[in-house]
């Protein structure tokens, strides 16, 4: 695998970054539409414009410097705001809303991992200029599968936090709520204390050994193209 510079290794991750990241919070939006709760739609949030769920920071500077740096992307986008009290069952439906961002981040592993089985068949056909949509393919599976597993902590803010929240019963349900202004510490912490990567690393490695049969790529160079992206995985 060539080395890749800078420039080539954000041209591959941004394609698949920027739609990880609209079409996860676009679900949670279109989901709380279906139940009652039209705020985002009413915001233009139901948009798949990647400039209306931008953070400067946690969209794109963060998870930069992570991903070249430790290989696991941590960010954040801005939430789509979804009032629950419009929710016709708002216990219910919240985790229904909740669970949207991290089920399609699922799916769009899934069809990351086709496209990339597609380009690599084309590639070995003798159409070399499509190796980009190879690399673009695998970074496409690492972070939909890092940003699915991540919000499915069950630690609120994140998808997983409310999902819980929304399972519970009421009292413990009340306890769990009440750690949301805490949330983002404890996983300053848990990236701090390598918690975060004992949970993310695992469930990767899982993911990528069901998709690499679809990518047609043996999962040995799977893990050489991350590194090519500037993951250290493998």
């Amino acid at each position: 695998m060539v080395e890749l510079n800078i420039i080539q290794k954000i041209a591959v991750w941004l394609v698949p970054v920027l739609l990880a990241i609209t079409v996860h919070e676009v679900a949670h939006g279109y989901v709380a539409r279906r139940f009652g709760d039209t705020t985002a739609y009413m915001l233009g949030r139901l948009t798949l414009n990647p400039f209306k769920h931008i953070d400067p920071v946690g969209t794109v500077l963060v998870p930069a410097f992570m991903i070249l740096t430790i290989g696991i992307a941590f960010g954040w986008a801005k939430p789509v705001p979804v009032n629950f009290s419009h929710l016709r069952n708002p216990k219910r439906d919240m985790a229904i809303v909740a669970v949207a961002g991290p089920a399609v981040n699922l799916i769009m592993a899934i069809l990351w991992a086709v496209i990339a089985g597609v380009a690599m068949r084309l590639v070995q056909a003798q159409l070399s200029f499509l190796e980009p949509l190879v690399l673009m393919g695998v970074a496409g599976i690492f972070i939909n599968t890092v940003l699915m597993v991540l919000n499915l902590i069950p630690i609120p803010p994140l998808d997983g936090g409310r999902v819980a929240v929304g399972l519970l019963p009421g009292k413990w349900a009340w306890y769990l709520s009440r750690v949301e202004p805490y949330g983002i510490w404890i996983l300053v912490v848990m990236i701090i204390t390598g918690v975060l990567g004992l949970i993310i690393w695992p469930s990767l490695l899982f993911m990528l050994k069901i998709l690499a049969p679809i990518t047609s790529i043996p999962l040995f160079n799977i893990f050489r193209i991350l590194n090519s992206l500037g993951v250290p995985f493998g």
